[in-house]
């Protein structure tokens, strides 16, 4: 059993955290507003948390406040320790946060995480990493705690490029999930016999097959629930945004993924979508005409 300090107690961390603390982690976790989940012991600062903490995770909000945490804990983390990052930041950060605590005689692991809400409650997360072999293996325990699958990528930031490309993807094939589905109401063709078409034939993908944005079509899914986000538009939003930062930095082009993050952006900042699920794109096809 490991000694464990875990910063960050939102909607994400708390569940990741209690299920360590379950399986017979010592567990000290810190948050500025969030409670602390149960098994979990209050630590009064990030400080307190990581001092002494064989590993230290976080999942954080964006690479900014990564940065300043890693500011706060990298000088009070015992040598040898390892600093897992589990938000989903700008490749540039976690490689900078790296680089900090191998300074620092420390070893770093990023490793965002697939599977929303739900998958962080059931322990049934994926996650994508980065940093050295020693390091992963290090963490590769807790993971498989927290997790049904981790994936070492590569090193520092390859964690972090992976979940981009990955969720660039779900985007894009989102909006046009649910731009088809717009079209077939508008043919007349029914929703189910179009999910019956499509999530056996070549228009196959997670966003029809595992997630539909159409209520009552196929598996359940936030569409079934109002749209309450199991991953909120807003936080799609951000990974497209990080998607389209890195693009610019090393001048890939990608189209779709830019149109993507122009009809989230719009979706979320200027229309209703703050606050839903991703796949409340349909309900906003559904109400829009070819032009506007």
């Amino acid at each position: 059993m490991m000694k464990i300090g875990f910063i960050g107690l939102g909607n994400m961390g708390a569940p990741m955290a209690h299920n360590l603390a379950k399986a017979g982690h010592e567990v000290a976790g810190f948050d500025l507003a969030a409670p602390t989940p149960e098994g979990v012991t209050k630590a009064a600062s990030a400080e307190a948390a990581a001092t002494g903490a064989d590993v230290v995770i976080t999942m954080l909000p964006n690479g900014a406040i990564l940065r300043a945490v890693a500011a706060e804990i990298v000088p009070v983390m015992k040598k040898g320790a390892v600093f897992l990052d589990c938000s989903t930041v700008d490749v540039e950060s976690a490689r900078a946060v790296a680089s900090q605590a191998e300074a620092a005689g420390l070893m770093a692991v990023d490793a965002p995480v697939s599977g929303g809400i739900t998958g962080a409650a059931a322990g049934t997360l994926t996650f994508m990493a980065g940093g050295p072999d020693t390091a992963f293996e290090i963490v590769r325990p807790l993971l498989d705690v927290m997790g049904q699958k981790s994936v070492h990528c590569g090193a520092a930031g390859a964690g972090q490029a992976a979940k981009i490309c990955n969720n660039m993807i779900l985007g894009a094939t989102m909006v046009a999930t649910c731009e088809a589905f717009a079209l077939a109401d508008k043919l007349g063709l029914d929703r189910t016999k179009m999910f019956d078409v499509v999530s056996t034939s070549s228009g196959y993908s997670w966003s029809m097959n595992a997630y539909c944005p159409a209520p009552g079509v196929g598996p359940k899914s936030p569409a079934d629930n109002g749209y309450r986000p199991g991953f909120a538009a807003e936080l799609m939003l951000k990974d497209l945004r990080l998607s389209q930062e890195a693009a610019a930095a090393v001048d890939a082009d990608t189209p779709m993924g830019a149109r993507a993050t122009e009809l989230y952006a719009s979706f979320v900042e200027e229309e209703d979508g703050r606050g839903r699920d991703f796949s409340a794109m349909l309900p906003r096809f559904e109400k829009r005409s070819r032009g506007r």
